[in-house]
């Protein structure tokens, strides 16, 4: 990785050869190899130009992004066990994160490629059949486990059932 004060490399991946407060991301690979990705904003901070012009008072927009930030992760962490959208506002903090990290922008991008390659292996009509077929099984021995405790017990209820 390289910091925000150094202009990027061209060899360093995902990023054109500009400073990372302007670089926009570029894609890998076949077809796409150095070409900037269509839609992505860039990477760097999204604070207003009169924070930025005054390193004192950017480093202090910075400090208060990440506390908001992170308090509003420590909230989906406690959430997690708790009734609640936890793992939603997990993604929340990290997205105020993104609006002034580089790293926090990555694993953003990092997360939502990897939600929609799962969404599109989800369908797959190969994989929709298989899933339905493992919810039918899945289903079938639920229901033969709940007949064998009612012939067993009859309709009571499991922390009221004697020897």
């Amino acid at each position: 990785m390289h910091s925000p004060d150094r202009a990027a490399r061209p060899e360093e991946p995902g990023v054109a050869a500009v400073s990372p407060a302007v670089a926009a991301p570029v894609a890998a690979g076949p077809g796409g190899a150095g070409a900037p990705v269509a839609g992505a904003k860039p990477f760097g901070s999204r604070a207003p130009g009169f924070v930025k012009s005054s390193r004192p008072l950017h480093l202090g927009w910075q400090a208060g992004v990440f506390l908001v930030g992170l308090v509003v992760i420590v909230v989906g962490v406690i959430m997690l066990p708790l009734p609640g959208p936890g793992w939603l506002v997990i993604f929340a903090g990290m997205a105020i994160w993104g609006t002034e990290f580089v790293w926090a922008q990555l694993v953003l991008r990092w997360t939502k490629r990897k939600v929609t390659e799962a969404a599109q292996r989800a369908l797959d009509p190969k994989v929709r059949r298989r899933n339905l077929a493992l919810t039918a099984v899945a289903g079938v021995i639920c229901a033969a486990l709940l007949a064998v405790y009612l012939w067993e017990f009859g309709p009571v209820m499991p922390w009221t059932v004697l020897d």
